[in-house]
């Protein structure tokens, strides 16, 4: 089968044959570069819920049309709440913000790819170039945080999608939203591998002299060249290292996270990053092993046959021997560190370097004792 995109045709198949499984698992068909440049997925397949797959594929009719490169495409989404709340015991909170679904980022290892199908979209190529934004969030967690019953714990905003990727430099959505936050002095826990968090400084070092702020800068390598294959429109490594050290030396409590982390690939750079991330002001660290749930496991296979295919065996091999000879083991307490020796290793040698370097493992929660309810929509005054 030749690759796609100098000529083709489509044509479905439905969602549930055998051999609909079989091409998305083994042989999914590669997008042409000059379609998805600048992006990680190679391939976009069908959401998990739709009644038919499409594909493309050479017909060799010497078809001269060619599809249009995928671009960045935004949605409004109408949401009737901001804060989500969730309940798996291996997860350190309970409430979170999304500001975007989707993630222009680009991440191929993006555990947050199969949110997608929801949405009736792709988890390859539409993950990355078809996003939804809230912009009637910041209005919404006021509305939210000024209910009689609501009573504050932190909250945690890009554990799902990250909240400063590219589009929020012109949206301003998570601006906003910390401008609610810091209002009614409400804690909150930002994850991010995006130096356009230094844009709001100023609101995030007012909220950590009160001690309502945590921040962790995502780290997966410091080589350039792998950090541009895996994570292709995320800040580089060295600007998150810098991100890191303003945000330090402004103040702001500042950990490091290692996720994920590839055995194979990345692994031995553990020590560097927790020594790079320790100079910059990082006082905290934590990691999270490859995760491959859903849809996710064929867009990474995909893009590591790509870009390593002499490496491809050996760090399958190794990720099959930390989640019980598969690709994903989903059990709370095994999904975020694996199982078995090499998972063990891993786990050694992080925390022997965090003990070195003296990086707390242990994220400490914000205060909630300052929090001041906002006046909200419809909310009846007091007389007095």
């Amino acid at each position: 089968m030749n690759e796609a995109g100098r000529h083709h045709t489509e044509f479905d198949i439905p969602q549930g044959s055998d051999i609909n499984r079989q091409m998305l698992a083994d042989q999914s068909i590669q997008i042409d570069h000059s379609r998805r440049r600048g992006r990680a997925a190679g391939i976009n397949p069908s959401g998990r819920y739709e009644l038919h797959s499409h594909h493309v594929f050479d017909d060799g009719w010497n078809n001269l049309e060619t599809l249009e490169p995928f671009k960045t495409e935004v949605q409004v989404e109408r949401s009737r709440s901001i804060i989500t709340r969730n309940t798996s015991p291996d997860l350190p909170f309970e409430r979170s913000i999304n500001p975007y679904r989707g993630c222009e980022h680009g991440c191929v290892y993006c555990f947050a790819r199969p949110t997608h199908a929801h949405m009736g979209l792709s988890a390859g190529l539409d993950f990355e170039s078809k996003l939804f934004a809230k912009p009637d969030a910041a209005r919404l967690l006021k509305r939210e945080l000024s209910k009689a019953n609501y009573q504050p714990k932190s909250i945690a905003i890009g554990t799902n999608t990250d909240p400063y990727q590219p589009i929020e430099k012109d949206m301003r959505i998570m601006r906003q939203i910390l401008e609610v936050l810091a209002e009614a002095k409400h804690p909150v826990g930002i994850v991010t591998k995006s130096a356009l968090i230094l844009r709001d400084i100023d609101i995030l070092s007012q909220m950590a002299r009160d001690g309502l702020v945590r921040v962790s800068m995502s780290v997966t390598t410091i080589e350039r060249k792998l950090a541009r294959a895996m994570e292709p429109r995320a800040s580089t490594p060295t600007k998150r290292l810098e991100a890191m050290r303003a945000l330090s030396e402004a103040g702001i409590p500042t950990s490091v996270m290692l996720a994920p982390i590839i055995p194979g690939l990345n692994d031995f750079e553990i020590e560097r990053i927790l020594d790079s991330a320790h100079n910059a002001g990082a006082q905290q660290a934590g990691y999270v092993l490859l995760r491959l749930p859903q849809e996710v496991s064929p867009i990474f296979r995909d893009w590591l046959l790509r870009h390593y295919p002499d490496r491809y065996r050996h760090v399958m091999s190794l990720i099959r021997s930390m989640r019980g000879g598969k690709d994903y083991d989903a059990e709370f307490g095994k999904r975020m560190r694996g199982s078995g020796p090499y998972a063990w290793q891993i786990s050694r040698r992080f925390d022997m370097t965090c003990k070195r370097l003296g990086l707390t493992k242990r994220v400490s929660s914000p205060r909630t004792d300052l929090f001041i309810k906002p006046e909200g929509e419809n909310v009846q005054l007091s007389l007095l």
